[in-house]
């Protein structure tokens, strides 16, 4: 009976046994399998930013309604269904853009013995409207729009024209010269109009002012004249805001005004943007018209941009160029909602790039001869026009343009910047924005916010783990690991909360306690133990050994008392009363209230209980034997502990500093609560920072789903992950070989 019973035990234990070595198995290949689809997961989502885009023809037809004259413009609606095609005839045919069919023609008002010499378009941002420069010095500005209905459930666009400032044509020259040409920029509240005539370069403004007792508004107009360069004209811009105009000579030359004051023009610069012997072919704005964008007779683009000197004064500078081919540029079309653009050479090659990440996404090969090119307003389409009459609709599938090795980890001169730099700025509340997609200031801010909490937690947590697994007594050691280890439990959300909203404040105001705390404390504790060396033997025999640590909990917090105390009067001694001022004033170093030092305080505070439990019980585990031999051979408790006790436990310490600095990098909500979450890159410790998790936690909710800045959010917590995951496995490697190395002892 008892055997059967004794082999019923035996067979029970051994299939416990295999459960739980099936159980842990099955635990770590469901960790390890959970850890790799996160892996492949964050590529999934990151994968697409990297794809070539793509253009594809669509449909090729015959030209609409050839006998309304020659094309000035083509463009497209935002659904990319209904096209216009401006006429030299001052005739508008809108086409289904699809097949060509013509949906309706209409004429604008042109005045009857007047003809077309000029033609402009608007920023679309200003509703795109256009304008004609007429031969008896009059202009006449329109507008294309489109009604959109669902009759039956079925969109239906309904193309129209209207006029801004009125069918009727507006004088531009009293004298009535031609306009030979003509550039505006039409809104709601003030139009600018700049014409050129023969002698002059003619600054119109048209500024609506509503009446309270008038039911249509009056326009309160001025007028400047600047005089025409020597070297002649090649194009005319002013831009959205009618604040710069831009005048380019075809020899290279372009001359910048600030026309703020439409009665009296300023030249802000002339110079040459080309080389000698080359000349202006082609000039148009970027989205948002703060970059201009050159084309030359070389097959080259430059952008140029206001850049504001340390001076105050706004010049243009050269920040970048591409090039689509050898032949001379004949078209230049920006991007309506982002900073790409469309180049057109002399051959009928098309090329699509974006500034900001300098790649050149598109280029292909259309026709021999492209009259007219309209990019769709979503960047998702073209329509162009070819020599033989042809239209030519083509898909373009062009999502993540603004993405690049460049733009994310490299210096990039943005617009109206004085020089290249890392930026972190995802969003503005305008579509003419440029994204600023750099890591590095992300990087940055992860790699210092570990640092300063390391540098807080591992001297308190190391030490203390030392002192407490081989100087403590055992009884004290009973009540201060679990104390310790307990902190862990703290909420980071809780140790964030009262860093940003207590400790910054505090920190702020009594900068000079935590400095005169950090030096006279440690000094005064270094003093008591000197000095107890010399008390009455009955009074040190007393207390035990290894409860020397309680005998110090008062001296610290009497000596950190005194610290804050006589931080006041040093502070007015030695810093006219404000450390804070001095640092600025002296050292040219800014304060902001949550910075780095309450991130290192706060975060190492959360940092220190992983570290010293890990360090703790590795110290702890080293074989008595050893301890008791180095003793007995006669080297002191401190020579066996930093020659035999360390070294044997420098595996365990090595993973617990690595553990912690790996909780550091990836901490988020103390990150998040006690720093000003500003991306800059500044190694003071006064400055605040911006870290990977937490731009994480920040901009994820806000940002559109599949856009380049969801995309680009999850690349960040792939090269979080990544780094976590390469810098473990470099650390386990050397635990490993450090555990080889000392496991002899």
């Amino acid at each position: 009976m008892e055997n059967s019973s004794n082999q019923y035990y035996q067979q029970w234990r051994l299939i416990k046994d295999s459960m739980a070595r099936y159980g842990v198995i099955a635990g770590g290949m469901g960790v390890i399998v959970a850890v790799v689809m996160i892996f492949f997961y964050l590529l999934y989502v990151v994968f697409p930013l990297f794809l070539p885009a793509t253009a594809k023809p669509v449909g090729v037809y015959e030209m609409p309604e050839k006998s309304a004259g020659k094309t000035l413009l083509l463009d497209m609606e935002e659904q990319n269904e209904v096209a216009a095609r401006f006429t030299d005839s001052g005739q508008v045919v809108f086409f289904d853009v699809a097949t060509g069919k013509t949906i309706q023609q209409q004429a604008v008002a042109i005045p009857a013995g007047a003809k077309i010499l000029s033609f402009s378009q608007g920023s679309p941002i200003n509703e795109g409207a256009v304008v004609y420069g007429l031969s008896d010095g009059r202009a006449v500005v329109v507008k294309h729009q489109y009604d959109v209905s669902y009759p039956n459930n079925k969109r239906v666009i309904t193309p129209s024209l209207m006029y801004p400032l009125g069918e009727k044509a507006l004088v531009l020259d009293e004298g009535g010269k031609p306009i030979e040409q003509i550039s505006a920029q039409i809104s709601e509240q003030v139009s600018t109009i700049i014409s050129k005539s023969a002698t002059e370069i003619r600054v119109t403004s048209l500024e609506k002012e509503q009446s309270l007792f008038a039911d249509e508004a009056t326009l309160n107009r001025t007028d400047a004249q600047i005089s025409v360069p020597s070297e002649g004209v090649a194009d005319i811009l002013v831009d959205k805001e009618g604040q710069n105009l831009y005048v380019a000579s075809s020899n290279g030359r372009v001359a910048f005004y600030d026309i703020s004051d439409k009665s009296s023009p300023v030249l802000k610069q002339a110079q040459n943007v080309l080389e000698k012997g080359q000349q202006i072919t082609s000039v148009a704005f970027l989205n948002g018209d703060l970059s201009l964008m050159i084309g030359d007779s070389t097959g080259l683009v430059s952008q140029w941009t206001i850049v504001r000197e340390s001076s105050g004064r706004s010049l243009m500078q050269k920040i970048r160029s591409f090039k689509v081919s050898d032949k001379a540029v004949v078209a230049i079309k920006g991007e309506q909602r982002r900073k790409g653009f469309l180049i057109v050479d002399a051959i009928g090659n098309i090329g699509i790039y974006h500034s900001t990440s300098e790649k050149k996404l598109i280029n292909k090969h259309v026709s021999d001869n492209l009259l007219s090119v309209a990019l769709a307003p979503r960047a998702n389409a073209l329509l162009m026009q070819s020599g033989d009459g042809k239209i030519h609709f083509w898909h373009v599938d062009n999502e993540h343009p603004e993405v690049s090795f460049k733009s994310l980890w490299q210096e990039v001169w943005y617009e109206s910047y004085p020089k290249p730099d890392y930026i972190w700025q995802s969003s503005a509340s305008n579509n003419d924005f440029e994204p600023k997609y750099s890591l590095i200031p992300l990087v940055f801010g992860t790699m210092k916010a570990a640092f300063y909490a390391m540098l807080v937690a591992m001297p308190l947590a190391l030490m203390s783990a030392i002192y407490t697994a081989y100087f403590m007594a055992p009884s004290m050691r009973q009540v201060v690991k679990p104390a310790i280890e307990i902190m862990g439990a703290l909420p980071t959300v809780i140790l964030g909360f009262l860093a940003g909203l207590w400790l910054a404040p505090y920190i702020e105001e009594h900068l000079a306690g935590l400095f005169s705390f950090i030096i006279i404390v440690p000094l005064i504790v270094m003093l008591f133990s000197f000095a107890w060396q010399f008390m009455p033997r009955d009074i040190i025999e007393k207390y035990a050994d290894g409860w020397d640590g309680a005998l110090l909990i008062p001296v610290i917090l009497i000596a950190g008392w005194f610290a804050l105390s006589v931080s006041v009067p040093l502070e007015a001694l030695f810093f006219n009363g404000s450390l804070r001022e001095w640092f600025k004033n002296e050292l040219g170093i800014g304060y902001d209230q949550r910075n780095a030092l309450v991130v290192g305080i706060a975060m190492g505070f959360a940092v220190i209980p992983t570290i010293f439990s890990i360090a703790e019980d590795a110290i702890f585990s080293v074989p008595k034997h050893l301890t008791i031999g180095s003793l007995a051979l006669g080297a002191t408790p401190w020579q066996t502990m930093y020659k035999i006790v360390l070294l044997t436990a420098s595996p365990g310490i090595f993973s617990a500093v690595m553990i912690g600095f790996g909780r550091a990098v990836g901490e988020t909500m103390i990150v998040l609560m006690a720093t000003g979450n500003t991306p800059v890159m500044d190694l003071s410790v006064f400055q605040g920072m911006r870290t990977l998790a937490a731009n994480i936690a920040v901009e994820m909710p806000e940002s559109e789903v599949d856009s380049s800045h969801y995309r680009i959010l999850f690349l960040a917590a792939l090269v979080l992950f990544a780094f976590t995951f390469v810098f473990n496995t470099l650390a386990e490697v050397i635990r490993q070989r450090l555990r080889e190395k000392y496991s002899s002892l």
